[in-house]
This record gives C-alpha cells, structure tokens and sequence, in this order.
C-alpha cells in the first residue's frame, strides 16, 4: 500500500476530524475530570446538544453545536469549536469551545 493511500485512511477514520463522542469531547475541553463523569452526566440526561437532550455518551457533537450542560452547581453553555485527539492542558481545553452567557431573566 502506498503512502498516500495509508494518510487518506488513516484521515478518513480519524474521528476528531469531523465529529466527536460527547463523552469523549467533555473530558477532552476539562468540562469534567473524567470520561466516566463525563458518561454519567450525558446518560443522567443533564447535557443537551442544540437544544435536544441526549443521553447516549456515544452521541456525536459537530463543530458549532451548543452544548447545554447541568453541573452540579452551575448550568454551562457552550459553543464547540474544536477537537482534540487527547486530553491537554487547560489553555488547549479552553480553544475547544467558547462560553455563551445563558439570557438573564425576562424584565
């Protein structure tokens, strides 16, 4: 097989390329410290992608999608904008996804 066939393979399976399991993308950013957490949060039902609730942690998640997370003591909601083939340090977590302020109470 040559090189050039070997690189196209290997690209086309590579799973961060285009989608990522939630479990796997949670852990990756350090929105938990686990990927168990991270499998138990999404089966618990407290992550909702674009609005939908998912509890399967095998649920891909796209760039651009807005995650809606229930942690225990805070509801975070964030845009994906990236994925990592393994976990890093924080600053390189925080480059996965951008904060989106929930909207405040009506007035």
């Amino acid at each position: 097989m040559s090189r050039e066939k070997t690189t196209k393979i290997k690209a086309a399976v590579d799973p961060a390329a285009v989608r990522q399991r939630i479990d796997r993308w949670l852990w990756h950013a350090r929105i938990v410290k686990t990927r168990k957490l991270a499998a138990m949060l999404v089966a618990a039902g407290h992550v909702r992608i674009n609005g939908r609730r998912v509890e399967n942690p095998s649920h891909p998640v796209g760039r651009e999608d807005v995650l809606t997370m229930a942690l225990p003591s805070i509801v975070r909601v964030v845009r994906v904008i990236d994925f990592a083939n393994r976990r890093e340090d924080a600053a390189a977590a925080r480059a996965l996804y951008e904060n989106i302020k929930p909207p405040g109470p009506k007035t």
